[in-house]
């Protein structure tokens, strides 16, 4: 999604890094964690899916849901009956939740087993998530979400109608205290383990689509559209 803020939102410096705190401060492995704004950003518009965590009744809960991104904001939509969603919207200032976003690039293969390891790319976000009750900002954030899955489709299929936009929650979570994560290169072996006839190395991972599967009731005269095909 293009780096356009609501229209109530000023934005932080759109150049400058995300400040670090106690909370995206790793405790390990230092050196692979980024605040950089750009890579973030590319991190999480490279995925569609998202893990949101928060406690319920004295328990963690992490659900997996769909996100869009917004400029220096996330969207998550789900029904209005969902608990987090209606606990965004009880609760003042909001619901204290923690966002992740992951990509796999690798397996990494030691020839010892403490050593395995994988490539990723990773993105933790830490804040308080709110409930959207502005239309604009309901449209554009749900827009959002199907743009952020498939580019293109949000203006390729049918906008919520009045009853769908009343059962559809939709809550906000600022990109402020956040921090990216990263591994990449090959197995970290101990000299000693150097000369053990165990292969090591690399093994990549892509994502990839398969070819689109019409509906069983799709007119056959429709025709898969450009965006899909790009995949």
């Amino acid at each position: 999604m293009p780096d356009t803020l609501t229209p109530d939102s000023t934005g932080p410096d759109p150049v400058a890094p995300y400040t670090p705190t106690e909370r995206t401060l790793p405790t390990r492995s230092r050196g692979r964690a980024s605040y950089d704004r750009d890579l973030v950003h590319s991190i999480l518009d490279a995925a569609y899916l998202c893990h949101l965590g928060f406690v319920r009744d004295g328990a963690p809960v992490v659900l997996p849901t769909l996100f869009g991104r917004v400029g220096e904001r996330l969207y998550i939509h789900g029904s209005t009956g969902s608990r987090p969603l209606r606990a965004a919207d009880a609760s003042d200032p909001g619901l204290p939740v923690c966002l992740t976003v992951t990509h796999v690039d690798a397996l990494v293969l030691a020839r010892s087993a403490f050593h395995h390891s994988v490539n990723y790319r990773s993105v933790v976000v830490h804040g308080v998530a709110v409930t959207v009750t502005d239309p604009e900002e309901r449209r554009l954030a749900l827009d959002a979400i199907v743009e952020q899955a498939v580019p293109g489709r949000s203006s390729d299929a049918r906008p919520a109608d009045a009853k769908e936009l009343a059962a559809t929650a939709v809550i906000r979570l600022d990109l402020d205290e956040v921090s990216a994560k990263i591994r990449t290169g090959g197995p970290n072996d101990e000299p000693a383990d150097v000369g053990l006839p165990h292969w090591a190395g690399v093994v990549p991972l892509t994502r990839g689509y398969g070819a689109p599967v019409p509906a069983d009731d799709l007119d056959p005269a429709v025709a898969v559209p450009d965006y899909l095909s790009a995949h």
